[in-house]
């Protein structure tokens, strides 16, 4: 039988290419005149009986190769490289994360259970810059994982958030923030508040906060949009403080929230001149004609204004109001205290734009009104825009007017 040994050495050997050459066991015997060695040689049935034996190519030609046998094997096949020998492995970081960022969240998660250098890649600070949550009903682990991955944009608004988790006690990169309406612990507003400090955009709209968060939003003193409306759960001094930090906001809603006449006294002592639009409406018997004097003295570049449910301001705070030469939107709905009668003296506020008095007026007399103040638009926002992420009227998933790169699509 032939030796096998040279076919097994190169199912081994992956990279081999020639077998060694191997000697025939049996000597040649001399072969009679005639043919007679294969006279009467049973041929058929030794084939029949003999186990099958691989093929093998041997040489046939020349002298030297009759008492030597060759086995000739092909080198295995190299799978071929792309067309430009590249292949994904050998892309650099840079290229990998260009790619990356063309996909969208979903396929983005997926990416990252590649392997560990897709999974480090698929996490990187550039490719989490903004990402939009809106439809996701629970946040657990999630919410402290796209933070810590860089986060510089996140919209979550409506969302049950559990406890977060924070692999290390670094500070957080998020510039914009919309946690409106969550429901959520204080307890875990001020672990995720207490890591940021680069804050310029946050809405807490409708959530129950803490001394210890207020102190918190102290230290971001670059924030510029503010919303606290239907806030509660801090004292009238930590709001002061806050105030004096954040002397960089311009936009404040601090409608609705569950204040007292101390906390009222804050806003108006403390607000910084910077401010040119603020909501401070809802506060009924709480905000006086005085408080209106001095909001208008310490800002004096207001071009929004809303005192809308605040009944004791009454027609004495037009010629007050005029004062704001730079005024635009005006809000005085449901000061019951103003006369029907009066709201045509805002033909002298000839820079005004818009004006709502809903539940001032009946509707019969809006024609009449709109027609005596031809330059003003008359009841057209029911509801206010003041430091909001997201108007009411626009249908779009913008965040202050940012797009968001990564948005959850359920």
């Amino acid at each position: 039988m032939t030796d096998e040994r040279p076919f097994k050495e190169l199912s081994e050997n992956l990279e081999g290419s020639l077998c060694r050459p191997q000697r025939s066991k049996w000597k040649r015997r001399p072969c009679c005149s005639g043919g007679l060695d294969r006279e009467n040689t049973p041929n058929e049935l030794i084939q029949q009986w003999s186990p099958p034996h691989k093929k093998i190519l041997t040489s046939a030609k020349g002298k030297e190769n009759e008492e030597n046998v060759f086995v000739l094997a092909r080198r295995p096949r190299k799978r071929r490289e792309s067309s430009a020998g590249l292949c994904w492995d050998s892309l650099p970081d840079e290229l990998l994360l260009g790619i990356l960022s063309h996909l969208s969240l979903q396929d983005l998660l997926r990416t990252s259970r590649v392997c560990k250098r897709w999974h480090r890649l698929a996490f990187d600070e550039s490719l989490w810059h903004s990402v939009d949550l809106v439809g996701k009903a629970q946040l657990d682990a999630e919410l402290g994982q796209v933070l810590s991955a860089g986060a510089l944009r996140l919209r979550c608004p409506h969302t049950c958030i559990a406890q977060p988790v924070f692999k290390s006690a670094q500070k957080l990169r998020v510039q914009h923030l919309d946690l409106s309406n969550c429901t959520v612990e204080t307890s875990v507003l001020e672990d995720i508040l207490s890591r940021c400090n680069h804050l310029q955009n946050l809405s807490l709209e409708g959530l129950v906060l803490s001394d210890s968060i207020i102190q918190s939003l102290a230290q971001n003193t670059e924030i510029v949009r503010l919303n606290l409306c239907g806030c509660s759960g801090f004292s009238p001094e930590s709001l002061a403080e806050m105030l004096k930090s954040c002397t960089r906001i311009e936009e404040m809603n601090v409608s609705w929230s569950d204040f007292n006449n101390l906390h009222v006294q804050a806003i108006v002592n403390n607000i910084p001149s910077s401010v040119t639009q603020l909501n401070i409406s809802g506060y009924r018997q709480n905000l006086t004609m005085e408080d209106v004097k001095a909001i208008v003295n310490r800002c004096p570049n207001l071009t929004n204004l809303d005192l809308s449910d605040s009944v004791l301001v009454t027609t004495d705070s037009f010629p007050v109001l005029q004062k704001l030469s730079c005024l635009r939107h005006l809000a005085l709905s449901r000061c019951y205290q103003i006369h029907p009668a009066s709201l045509m003296d805002f033909e002298k506020f000839l820079n005004l734009q818009t004006l709502e008095v809903f539940g001032l007026i009946q509707d019969s007399y809006l024609p009449i009104l709109c027609k005596g103040l031809a330059h003003i638009q008359i009841n057209t926002q029911p509801f206010s825009t003041v430091a909001r992420p997201t108007t009411a009227t626009r249908k779009d998933r913008t965040l202050w007017g940012l797009h968001c790169r990564l948005v959850y699509k359920h």
